[in-house]
């Protein structure tokens, strides 16, 4: 914290170019419907304490995905009516890191291109970069057609992501006995995924009660929430967390992790547990990452993996320019 003229002030020390780990200018009470008894009544709850783990994981491992828009590109009516439509061509991959023995390696990643757009006479593209699939986004009438193609991207990746993890998990399955799998993002539609949690890194909602929410502000290192219960368009446990820190805003290093929702009261509280136990270690720091520390290790050297898989930006646009030509 830093004085000037009298006035008590705090950097969030994310790069703004990712926004902010709490967009306060859009923090808005959640219509989600949420059950706070899961692990203690409401009356009592009070920052957790990390305990001992009597079984902790063997690997940890992360799972990540990137995107990238290579080109924007107008597709034509076949009908020859004057007209074309939008769409977007996008280079995008997800990956797997497992961190065991004192190491980290990757051991699963998967790199796709696709065009996405409402064209319904769209076709995949054959480039020397390699081949655009197609896929066919439904045009909404309450959504922008920009939000529609992202989202279809968005969701294409997620399918990606699962796809990755499930065989990482698969390749591992002979020298790793027990894991810990961490998808950075939600946990939408991987819940059916044994011992996963989602790892949300920034906060634009809040979930909890007035009093309830302040006090995640008053956490402190790996101490986090008891775990409550929530439903939104999907349902699942969570529970907030600070990483170790070197300090900042009220909220600066603190995530909110996500767990299945059919899990026992017992399972996701070890769970919880779990997370305090070991998510801590790999937080970064200021110098290293824009985004610490909640931008972990393992996450972001992840990143940087598949940004280099996904090619040069440059060499793919000029393929899809040559592509057009033909």
């Amino acid at each position: 914290m830093t004085a000037v003229a009298g006035m008590s002030f705090n950097i969030d020390a994310w790069d703004p170019g990712y926004g902010s780990s709490m967009e306060a200018e859009e923090l808005a009470r959640s219509q989600a419907e949420v059950e706070l008894d899961v692990e203690v009544p409401a009356a009592e709850w009070a920052p957790i304490d990390p305990s001992p783990v009597p079984s902790p994981p063997d690997a940890v491992l992360f799972v990540d995905g990137v995107r990238r828009i290579d080109a924007r590109v107008w597709i034509d009516d076949p009908e020859g009516a004057n007209s074309a439509s939008i769409g977007i061509c996008a280079s995008y991959a997800a990956g797997v890191v497992c961190c065991c023995a004192g190491r980290a390696h990757v051991v699963g990643a998967n790199v796709r291109r696709g065009l996405f757009t409402v064209a319904p006479e769209a076709a995949g593209i054959e480039t020397s970069a390699g081949r655009y699939e197609a896929f066919r986004a439904t045009a909404k009438d309450d959504k922008p057609l920009a939000v529609v193609l992202s989202s279809a991207l968005q969701s294409e990746l997620a399918d990606v992501e699962l796809e990755t993890a499930e065989e990482a998990r698969r390749a591992i399955a002979g020298h790793v006995g027990h894991d810990l799998l961490v998808v950075d993002g939600p946990l939408s539609g991987r819940t059916h995924l044994p011992r996963a949690v989602g790892f949300i890194k920034s906060h634009q909602t809040t979930y909890l009660p007035g009093e309830l929410n302040a006090m995640v502000g008053e956490l402190g290192p790996h101490q986090r929430t008891p775990v409550f219960l929530m439903g939104t368009t999907w349902v699942r446990h969570s529970w907030y967390l600070r990483l170790p820190s070197a300090g900042g805003p009220p909220w600066s290093g603190v995530v909110r992790v996500e767990a299945a929702p059919h899990l026992a009261r017992e399972e996701v509280t070890d769970l919880a547990n779990v997370t305090q136990s070991v998510l801590g270690r790999f937080a970064s720091v200021p110098y290293k990452d824009s985004r610490a520390p909640q931008n972990l290790y393992p996450i972001a050297g992840l990143e940087r993996d598949l940004r280099h898989r996904l090619g040069d930006q440059q060499f793919v646009y000029r393929a899809l320019r040559l592509a057009a030509s033909r």
